[in-house]
């Protein structure tokens, strides 16, 4: 395992509120006994674990049967392609996150080592205030970086055993540390992650926000201040962007969910579904149960986030929208993903192209599979009448809001198939995660204001709905007052998916809970697509044969005329349900096992 020795070159961090809070400043050079007596410098350890969060948008659908990259040199792009056609390598670090998530952790161990000695403010109760939500920041990262770990590189050894990563919770001396540890289980790994997710709940509030009364200050600070601009001012709504309750309760859903799932079932992993449902559900709960999904006439749908224009724009002081549990501060006037994506002819690079596979698996308006002998699909006009997210999240030919967007290879315009490299390869582009009032224009640049989300409403809803179908059925709820149907349900209708026929075929998926988990499925493909989940859902599905290996198919549309084409094929092998361990990592280390046929 490569554990680096802490470096003391710390970035001195600074920030005002939350617009200054995760930027770079100047670096400078430090001595360990910086920590007790500078504030910023001891934040810096903690803010440190903030940047090498891996970004939400990972680009890993392109190693998906939903996209494919197109010929342009993308190199950071087309690596997936290479992941996807046989390259997939212990050497190909495309997939990994080690040495990232691995140094976060050694910087929050180092922090939580010695905070307790730090002075962050003169005053003991402001100093103590201070010290509670950093070292809750600390834990909740910490935790956080381990779920990324457990995802990418937890898997079955070649002598059958599930095995996690190595964990590591103490500040590392590098003159007496053995660095050379063997992984632990991923049942002691998953333990580990709730145990800190407890610290940090413990340290956190639910959520930062201003208080206006001594008598809202939470129990667990009430003995510390009953000031309550104290409280604010270690723990009010400047701070919405960090760590916070409500994030460590959504990060033990993903992990729960994650520990459930058929990739990890094993004897020495007791992890259940109910408890999966159950984690997921404190969330929901808390954010008004899953009919807060559909939002109130006037208030813009959870589902097209990325370009709610107005509520982007309106957005200040760390404010949230409804559908985001955490996100990135907001960038303004940005360009750089249209730039990556519109199509040619409106300048952009094109490089991130749907494919067929996803399109198709989008319903009918009224619910039903194209497939389906009610769905009234007709393949000659295949746009039709469809799932309202399809014309949304996905620029097809002559797109009624696109309509000279011409993708055909015969359609003489530089959007059409292969025409050049920044061209389709499946005669789609990508609509969704864009702002399409940006001008790329050459000349005349106009960009946007964009945030990246870290988690949604709706996956954390995604969750409970898998989880609860597999406890309970698609209608039981367990000790809970919602279920799988449910939130499906909230989920469609906020789509405008099945509302024309009173969800007639979610009924119909109500009385199977095998149909239910395929339902279940798709729509967490639909709601989360090109935001980085599907490649892992896949393979802790156990699904990596039949899925990873689908030929990513395109459509090229020349008139009248729809002519299916294969556009790339896939290389993936059965091991592959799990990553590997990075190849130097095992090199270096003799106790770090491998997992089996990497």
């Amino acid at each position: 395992m490569k554990i680096k020795l802490l470096l003391f070159g710390l970035l001195a961090l600074t920030f005002s509120g939350c617009k200054k809070l995760l930027e770079e400043d100047l670096q400078l050079i430090r001595s360990a006994d910086q920590i007790y007596v500078d504030p910023v410098f001891a934040q810096g350890f903690v803010l440190q674990a903030y940047r090498t969060i891996p970004p939400y948008y990972n680009n890993s659908d392109l190693a998906t049967d939903d996209a494919v990259v197109n010929l342009s040199a993308n190199a950071a792009l087309t690596a997936f392609r290479q992941v996807a056609t046989g390259s997939w390598t212990p050497t190909n670090a495309t997939m990994s996150v080690w040495n990232g998530s691995y140094s976060a952790i050694l910087y929050v161990n180092q922090f939580l080592a010695n905070s307790n000695k730090s002075r962050f403010a003169n005053d003991p109760a402001a100093n103590k205030l201070l010290n509670f939500r950093m070292r809750g920041e600390a834990f909740g990262l910490r935790a956080l970086h381990m779920y990324f770990l457990l995802r990418h590189h937890a898997g079955v050894t070649p002598d059958g055993q599930l095995m996690g990563v190595p964990i590591v919770t103490d500040y590392q001396d590098p003159a007496s540390t053995n660095f050379n540890q063997p992984r632990a289980t991923f049942d002691a790994c998953v333990k580990q992650i709730y145990s800190d997710l407890d610290s940090a709940e413990y340290y956190l509030p639910t959520e930062y926000v201003d208080l206006t009364a001594a008598s809202q200050i939470p129990a667990q600070y009430a003995s510390i201040t009953q000031n309550f601009a104290a409280y604010n001012q270690a723990m009010g709504k400047t701070f919405r962007q960090l760590f916070n309750g409500l994030i460590a309760k959504s990060v033990r859903s993903r992990v729960a969910l994650l520990a459930a799932s058929p990739a990890f079932q094993h004897a020495s992993n007791p992890a259940t579904w109910e408890q999966a449902a159950n984690a997921a559900a404190l969330v929901i709960t808390y954010k008004g149960g899953p009919n807060s999904l559909v939002r109130p006439t006037g208030q813009l749908p959870g589902h097209t986030f990325y370009d709610n224009r107005a509520e982007i724009d309106a957005l200040s002081q760390g404010d949230n929208p409804h559908e985001m549990i955490w996100r990135e501060v907001r960038q303004n006037t940005n360009s750089d993903r249209e730039a990556q994506n519109f199509p040619p002819s409106l300048f952009g690079n094109g490089v991130i192209n749907p494919t067929e596979n996803l399109v198709e698996s989008f319903p009918m308006a009224n619910g039903y599979p194209i497939g389906h002998g009610s769905s009234a699909y007709v393949a000659s006009n295949p746009y039709a009448n469809r799932d309202p997210r399809l014309r949304a999240y996905i620029l097809y030919n002559a797109h009624p809001d696109h309509t000279t967007i011409r993708t055909g290879s015969q359609s003489g315009t530089a959007d059409g198939i292969n025409v050049r490299t920044t061209s389709t390869r499946t005669g789609y582009y990508l609509r969704k995660t864009l702002r399409w009032d940006v001008s790329l224009t050459p000349g005349s640049v106009t960009g946007r204001n964009r945030y990246n989300p870290r988690i949604r409403f709706t996956e954390i809803c995604l969750n409970y709905a898998e989880a609860a179908n597999e406890a309970w059925g698609p209608k039981g709820s367990g000790p809970n007052t919602f279920s799988a149907y449910d939130v499906i349900k909230a989920i469609r209708t906020r789509a405008g998916v099945g509302t024309s026929n009173n969800h007639a075929y979610l009924e119909e998926c109500a009385t199977d809970k095998t149909k239910m988990r395929e339902l279940i499925k798709n729509e967490r493909r639909l709601e989360l697509s090109f935001e980085g989940f599907r490649f892992w859902d896949i393979r802790r599905w156990k699904e990596s044969l039949t899925k990873l290996n689908e030929t990513a198919r395109g459509l090229d549309v020349n008139g009248n005329v729809y002519t299916p084409i294969n556009v790339e094929e896939r290389a993936f092998q059965n091991h592959m349900i799990y990553g590997p361990i990075p190849y130097s990592e095992v090199l270096k280390y003799s106790n770090l096992q491998q997992n089996a046929n990497w």
